[in-house]
C-alpha cells in the first residue's frame, strides 16, 4: 500500500505564495507519476501539475502555468507544489495523487491515479 499526506494549506491574500507538501510512504514503484489536483467548491476535481519520477518531466494545467512549480525531494520522499501569485480562483481543496500506470496522454485524468491523499484546503481571499 501507498500512503500520501498533504500539508501546507491555509488562508492567504491574493498575490501571496504557499508551498504544499506531499509526503509519500509505503510501497515504492520505479516508474510513477505524482500529480496535484484541486477541487474548488461545487466543481469537479481538476488537474494542476504532475511529474514523472523516472525522467523528472513536469506538466501543468493551463490556469497555473508560470505560477506553480512541482518538484520532488527524493531523499525525503516528498513532492512539493510551490504556488506563487495566488488568485481567488485558486481556492480549492488540493490533493496529491500517485499513479504507477499513468501514461502521458492521460496524465490529466484523476481516474488514472490509484492513490490519493486526504487533501489540504487552500483559500485565497482578501
Amino acid at each position: 500500500q501507498v500512503q500520501l499526506a498533504e500539508s501546507g494549506g491555509g488562508l492567504v491574500e491574493p498575490g501571496e505564495s504557499l508551498r504544499l507538501s506531499c509526503a509519500v510512504s509505503g510501497r515504492t514503484f520505479r516508474d510513477v507519476a505524482i500529480g496535484w489536483f484541486r477541487q474548488p467548491p461545487g466543481k469537479e476535481r481538476e488537474f494542476v501539475a504532475a511529474l514523472f519520477r523516472n525522467n523528472g518531466r513536469t506538466y501543468y494545467g493551463d490556469s497555473v502555468k508560470g505560477r506553480f512549480t512541482i518538484s520532488p525531494d527524493p531523499a525525503k520522499k516528498t513532492v512539493f507544489l510551490q504556488m506563487n501569485d495566488l488568485k481567488s480562483e485558486d481556492t480549492a481543496v488540493y490533493y496529491c495523487a500517485l499513479g504507477p500506470r499513468v501514461i502521458l496522454s492521460s496524465l490529466r485524468l484523476p481516474t488514472q491515479y490509484d492513490y490519493w491523499g486526504q487533501g489540504t484546503q487552500v483559500t485565497v481571499s482578501s
